[in-house]
């Protein structure tokens, strides 16, 4: 059976991490691995709640180096990890806590006794080995779980850093706001530094001058890998960053305007990624310089009628583009809106993106999005309804705004300035999330309290 290296190319001296202030090199790193390779138990999955991405990618590797597959869950919660114990009962869980995860085998990694080995193992894993299950996002349903290869990691590792002219880079140093458990995370922060000889910063910046601070700690060239949502934050707080060799965005649609502001305030070039977490990342841009993307090395579009699939040397079978496409050639294409992004009222049709941006637009309004409810029984019209955090606009000057770009059809009735939206480590929304505030804020409303509910 075929395999492939942890670490490639392997200096054992060069720098991998940045623990905090603690520089790590790959020696130490490996040292770290085999140390807790030794104490792992023979079972097939491995939970990963760690939250610091060291430890996480400590986790991983041992798991790997076991020949175990980890699970990566989108929420630490006792109830989610519980679920996921369910599917996975043949499971321990890894964390960076110095407390029990619930009633399966925990191992904290901070506590496993540290071994120093002066030439350790570099760990070669089978190809064909699932090294780990992501999850979608939940942002238009119920996460589902997506198995990936030690391959098709390597393989997208590769095939990304061509795509953004890096990979003749030899020394790279990548602060991420993005956490390591969802799929742009891991494979950006650090699938890109083990298979290029960089180096990451362990935390997950949220606030701007989190991020500086970040920044500031390891040494050029810098990546600054984020969202839009963190991206907009620091330009609009005009955070005084470090040099930077570029900035990578992903997650949502990063607009045109946001874009170059970002260029411009922090002197550096803007990188795009698109991807989904059933394919990885599958192709890239720069938003500035041109509308279409193109697919990483190796993959091309298939178009059956309406529906494009991506062929890809790491996928086992062709994947359907979950949004629609425009392709120019095999390996050049247009994005346009998600499917399941899509809604209709009265005949009208537009995406729940060109909604939000339109929203986010306004002058003033720090944060926003809109909300399709679930449809009501026996309700033939379901309206959309929207929250914003705006401490500048009423709810009234925000509709009015909204009236002169949508159609009144889409509208929000009612339209609700809250504190703060509840976005998960990505920036996304998941709408389990969405529903849960929406029923908050209803029953305020609903209970006399005339809040900021408004009926356009």
């Amino acid at each position: 059976m075929a395999s492939l290296p942890l670490l490639n190319p392997y200096f054992p001296n060069n720098l991998l991490a940045w623990h905090g202030q603690t520089p790590v090199t790959s020696r130490e790193f490996l040292s770290d691995v085999a140390s807790l390779t030794q104490v792992l138990p023979e079972k097939g999955y491995a939970i990963n709640l760690c939250e610091d991405r060291y430890w996480l990618l400590v986790g991983l590797a041992a798991a790997l180096s076991r020949g175990q597959t980890t699970v990566l869950p989108q929420s630490r919660a006792p109830l989610a990890v519980e679920e996921i114990h369910q599917q996975f009962p043949a499971c321990y869980c890894l964390t960076d806590l110095f407390n029990s995860t619930g009633p399966f085998p925990s191992f904290s990694i901070p506590q496993i006794p540290r071994q120093s080995f002066a030439s350790p193992r570099i760990p070669m894993i089978p190809e064909t080995l699932i090294g780990l299950i992501a999850f979608t996002s939940g942002t238009t349903g119920q996460p589902r779980p997506c198995p990936k290869t030690w391959q098709s990691l390597v393989t997208i590792a590769k095939q990304t850093a061509i795509s953004l002219s890096l990979h003749k880079q030899t020394h790279i140093s990548i602060v991420a706001t993005v956490p390591p458990q969802h799929m742009y995370g891991l494979e950006t922060s650090i699938m890109l530094p083990l298979q290029h000889g960089w180096a990451f910063h362990s935390v997950s910046p949220f606030f701007p001058e989190d991020v500086r601070t970040a920044l500031d700690t390891v040494p050029s060239p810098r990546i600054l890998v984020t969202t839009p949502f963190h991206l907009r934050a620091c330009v609009a707080d005009q955070t005084n960053l470090p040099e930077l060799e570029c900035i990578i965005s992903a997650t949502a649609p990063l607009s045109l305007a946001l874009a170059k502001q970002a260029e411009k305030v922090f002197k550096t070039k803007v990188l795009e990624i698109y991807g989904f977490v059933e394919a990885g990342t599958l192709a890239t841009r720069r938003p500035t310089k041109e509308e279409t993307w193109q697919l990483l090395e190796g993959n091309c579009i298939e178009s059956c009628g309406h529906r494009h699939l991506l062929h890809g040397p790491h996928l086992p079978q062709p994947v359907c583009f979950p949004d629609e496409i425009t392709p120019m050639d095999p390996q050049k294409f247009i994005l346009g809106r998600r499917h399941a992004d899509c809604i209709k009222i009265a005949g009208h049709r537009i995406s729940l993106t060109e909604l939000n941006t339109h929203l986010q637009q306004i002058e003033g309004v720090e944060d926003g999005t809109f909300l399709m409810p679930e449809q009501e029984l026996g309700n033939h019209v379901t309206r959309l309804m929207a929250f914003v955090v705006t401490q500048k606009k009423t709810p009234a000057e925000i509709v009015e705004d909204l009236r002169k770009k949508i159609n009144p059809v889409f509208l929000p009735r009612p339209l609700y300035v809250i504190s703060h939206l509840p976005r998960n480590g990505t920036g996304k929304l998941p709408r389990e999330a969405l529903l849960k505030l929406a029923e908050e804020q209803n029953h305020t409303s609903g209970s006399g309290s005339q809040g900021h509910r408004i009926n356009s």
